[in-house]
């Protein structure tokens, strides 16, 4: 079952995403007791009336939602609905200073920059004041074209296009009892893919990441076919074919009918989230607090995520929507197997935190129940490791599942690149994740090593200890005369900060450096 939904909810920054470092993540602070997310919602259901206007629902002129602008009387709008935030200061990650931003004034780009996965219209709905009054000069105006007369229709909008000849391209052919919808990315597509299709009840979706912009084609296809499809990447040429079959043989005249979006080229942060239903298949200790969660995609999706990608798991919890982003990583440290672009399976690997809200719930699921799953998200691009030489990664916890790709893609996929190191940091030895088959690849593979730094080490513990410092990056991020490197980092926010900033100390520029947003 496909979730598509009305708005848009841009994603920027989390443990689990790649961003470059001169951009701005989300700061967290520390709550008071009492004030988790878990506390909110329990205090959302209260019954007490949070917008100060008893219930009652009105319509906000931009002079009276500019008098609310004051820490103890806020008000902000997004995407045209006023919410009363007073209540909800002491319980934002990001505290009282970031939500004063948008105080009494339209917040919606200031919340697409940072929070694009939260569902806020969940989060806040018993904060709703109103919605904004219409400037009757200004009321926007939904224009709807006719329906173009063929299945194969140019592009609808050129906006945001660099360059019309970069633009993909899509054709068809068919026989007697298969279809055929091909792509022409115009340029290479990575090992791991850059593909996500969608196949139920005549509907097609299929979306193809380049970049930072997103080609989407969606069609209701001519008649029906079986559910399940298969995809062909030609990595080389940027060639993707899409096959499907069909339930009755015959010749079509078209393609189908385009639906909303169809043929568009755009922003991938500009295009909305859609999850699909997936079920619980399997779920593996890791150790005694992180297991893989191997969710099964439906029948007729096929979901290739590239390396450095993300996605959005979301479940209802005390009614309401709550949404993490999670890594998907390989089954092992050895890669995919060669028909993973076909896999219907994606692995997460998840600490489970027992007074955290999102990850008691993954844990008390069963085999066969079910959560939704969005699409790939991320900015992280493989264009700066083509001229890599040597590849750093740093990894505190669980921000080690987004670097699980990034080894295999650097040993196999890129001869250029002659040593990748990883700098993990725990705090004791039964923290570290994935340990023997680290330890059998530093063994086996000169191009790999792996270091350990524990700041709560056992007596017993003879390797490094301690915590990210100038001292240890100094003497093991090593730059060899004439190399190019590159450094990766992920973990807990106050982790990447500081990490963050002891590399600039150390030299490293922006154009050097990635690091996944707490």
């Amino acid at each position: 079952m496909l979730n598509i939904p009305t708005q848009s909810f841009p994603a920027s920054s989390s443990q689990q995403r790649i961003a470059q470092s001169g951009q701005s993540g989300r700061n967290k602070v520390a709550l008071k007791p009492g004030h988790s997310l878990m506390d909110w919602i329990r205090f959302s259901k209260s019954g007490k009336d949070l917008t100060g206007l008893r219930g009652c629902r009105i319509e906000v002129t931009e002079e009276e939602l500019q008098k609310h602008n004051i820490r103890d009387d806020c008000w902000t709008c997004i995407r045209g609905m006023v919410y009363n935030v007073t209540p909800y200061m002491d319980y934002h990650p990001g505290g009282e200073e970031e939500l004063m931003k948008a105080a009494g004034k339209d917040g919606t780009d200031l919340f697409d920059q940072v929070h694009r996965w939260v569902n806020y219209e969940s989060m806040l709905k018993e904060c709703l004041v109103g919605r904004m009054a219409a400037k009757g000069s200004t009321a926007l105006k939904a224009i709807i074209p006719p329906p173009p007369p063929t299945g194969l229709v140019p592009s609808t909008s050129e906006a945001l296009l660099p360059d019309k000849d970069s633009r993909p391209r899509y054709d068809w052919f068919q026989t007697d009892v298969t279809v055929h919808l091909v792509i022409y990315t115009k340029r290479k597509i990575p090992s791991s893919g850059c593909t996500t299709v969608d196949l139920e009840a005549r509907v097609l979706q299929v979306e193809v990441l380049l970049g930072k912009m997103s080609f989407l084609i969606h069609l209701c296809l001519a008649d029906e076919v079986e559910a399940s499809v298969a995809v062909h990447t030609a990595n080389s040429v940027g060639k993707i074919q899409v096959t499907m079959r069909k339930q009755t043989k015959g010749k079509w005249k078209s393609l189908g009918q385009p639906l909303e979006f169809h043929n568009t080229f755009q922003r991938k942060k500009d295009r909305a989230l859609l999850y699909r239903d997936c079920v619980l298949v399997a779920k593996t200790e890791v150790n005694h607090n992180t297991f893989v969660f191997r969710l099964q995609l439906p029948c007729g999706t096929v979901m290739n995520v590239p390396v450095g990608k993300h996605v959005y798991l979301k479940a209802l919890i005390q009614d309401t929507e709550v949404v993490r982003p999670y890594t998907p990583v390989d089954q092992n440290l050895r890669g995919p197997a060669q028909h993973s672009l076909q896999e219907s399976d994606l692995n997460f690997m998840i600490k489970v935190y027992p007074d955290g809200v999102f990850t008691p719930h993954l844990n008390t699921l069963h085999i066969g129940d079910h959560i939704a799953v969005s699409g790939p998200e991320g900015t992280f691009s493989l264009r700066p490791l083509r001229n890599t030489t040597d590849l750093y990664l740093l990894a505190a916890g669980t921000g080690f599942t987004p670097m699980v790709r990034l080894i295999h893609l650097a040993l196999q996929d890129m001869d250029g690149i002659r040593k990748t190191k990883l700098l993990f940091f725990n705090r004791r030895e039964e923290d570290i994740l994935w340990r023997s088959e680290l330890d059998e690849l530093d063994a086996n593979n000169e191009r790999f090593q792996v270091e350990y730094i524990l700041s709560e080490p056992s007596e017993n513990w003879t390797g490094r200890k301690g915590w990210v410092n100038e001292s240890v990056l100094n003497e093991l991020l090593i730059r060899p005369e004439g190399s190019k490197c590159y450094v990766c980092a992920c973990g807990p926010t106050a982790f990447t900060e500081l990490t963050t900033g002891l590399l600039k100390q150390l030299n490293f520029n922006e154009e050097e450096l990635h690091t996944f947003q707490g």
